[in-house]
């Protein structure tokens, strides 16, 4: 299996007569794209706005952030939303490097986030330091809150699709190969080199906490192996409302920074063999259920290490420590990746559960910590739904245009595939 990325560099937004790229300058026709989203009859508006570095503009609240991308050879892309439910572990991607589509919409799971381009809480943000087509949508009245999700969620595709379909003729800046063995090969590639397996955890707790693995909500799947060159290529998607500080957006999947690690390593420090999804249920039987078959899955492969990310918190705590005493009990070591709820303080437990085997745990942060973000003078959105958003409270949104939240508020603040700007130390 050979997947290659053909990234085109995007620095600038425009609008304009039709949609190109020159020069890093991506202009838009949003006459064309807004009649396109304005087909689904569930929106009684579309509106489009651009949002760039720098920009003293805040989008609230954010649903999903989704990379432009297109197959070079018009197949399938967003399998099950945008195109068929074909495989797309190989071929070739168009990706709009720089560029993202940001959904926006009225609240409906109370955890959607924030993106402010400058200030302080750009510094928690991946976001803001892309190039954002800003996609604000309005339900018509008495549509069902799961169809308006279904709705935006369907929307943010096809504009990321539109986008990168539209200059798919233009020459790559640069082309990046990742070439995917069968597994037959891959098991006995690199002898001497630990074979290291990667357990993905997907949100999947109930309705509008859904994940999408080939168009399929992964609460109705058993574990399984996918190949890394899958995930890349859109696979799965975000459909979920969790809180937006580790709610893995679209466009963190479609650029896991755990893969990609795990890519430049190996055959040099790892012999990385593929990828178990997994979901993350609430119900104590289907936690059983998952973490037994996963944890099955990579015996089957024979992994001597397995690195376990984890996505939201409090519930899911509970599979990921779980995953991971299972693990470790069947002789396979772990690394987690989480990040913590501590209190404002950071005082408190820092995960709902725990166990003597989680020895190596990487942390994405504290979501608690408060933070003061300073008015803009542009707000894309609903600003008032700071006061119900999660990380929120009945007075975040301040006279002057001012919010205090919790970072648990701030889109990708504490993303617990590494995606986030924050950083940690060992004292």
């Amino acid at each position: 299996m050979k997947l290659e990325l053909h990234r085109l560099k995007v620095n600038a937004l425009a609008w304009g007569e039709r949609t190109s790229l020159v020069g890093g300058r991506l202009t838009i026709d949003g006459e064309a794209l807004r009649s396109l989203l304005a087909e689904d009859s569930r929106f009684r508006s579309v509106a489009l706005d651009l949002a760039l570095p720098g920009d003293k503009v805040r989008l609230i609240p954010v649903k999903d952030v989704v990379e432009p991308r297109c197959r070079l050879d018009g197949g399938p892309l967003f399998p099950g939303f945008v195109g068929d439910v074909e495989t797309v572990d190989e071929g070739e991607t168009v990706v709009l490097e720089g560029a993202a589509v940001v959904t926006c919409g009225a609240i409906v799971g109370f955890q959607e986030g924030i993106i402010d381009m400058t200030g302080p809480g750009a510094e928690y943000t991946p976001f803001s330091k892309t190039c954002n087509l800003v996609v604000s949508l309005e339900p018509v009245e008495g549509l069902e809150k799961h169809d308006y999700e279904a709705a935006c969620r369907l929307a943010g595709f096809r504009a990321a699709h539109y986008l990168a379909n539209a200059v798919r003729g233009v020459a790559a800046d640069s082309v990046e190969t990742v070439v995917w063995p069968p597994l037959s090969e891959a098991l006995s590639a690199h002898p001497g080199l630990p074979r290291v397996a990667y357990l993905y955890m997907l949100q999947s707790q109930g309705l509008l906490h859904d994940t999408y693995l080939y168009g399929v909500d992964v609460k109705r799947i058993l574990p399984t192996l996918v190949s890394p060159t899958e995930v890349m290529n859109g696979a799965i998607v975000s459909g979920n409302c969790v809180s937006a500080c580790d709610k893995n957006s679209t466009y963190a999947h479609q650029n896991n920074p755990v893969i990609a690690a795990l890519l430049r390593r190996h055959g040099r420090e790892i012999n990385f063999v593929g990828c178990i999804v997994t979901n993350e249920n609430v119900t104590l039987a289907d936690k059983k259920r998952s973490s037994g078959q996963a944890v099955k899955l990579a015996r089957m492969l024979g992994v001597e290490g397995l690195l376990i990310s984890e996505e939201g918190f409090g519930n899911p705590d509970a599979d990921l420590i779980m995953n991971c005493h299972r693990a470790e009990a069947a002789g396979i070591r772990t690394v987690l990746i989480t990040d913590e709820f501590a209190g404002s303080d950071g005082a408190s437990q820092s995960l709902a559960d725990a166990t003597a085997e989680a020895t190596a745990v990487v942390s994405a942060g504290n979501a608690n910590a408060r933070i003061v973000l300073p008015p803009m003078e542009r707000v894309i959105g609903f600003p008032r739904e700071a006061n119900v958003i999660a990380g929120g409270f009945e007075g975040s949104l301040r006279d002057d245009g001012s919010i205090e939240v919790e970072i648990q508020a701030i889109t990708g603040a504490t993303n617990e595939l590494g995606l986030g700007r924050l950083s940690a130390v060992t004292v």
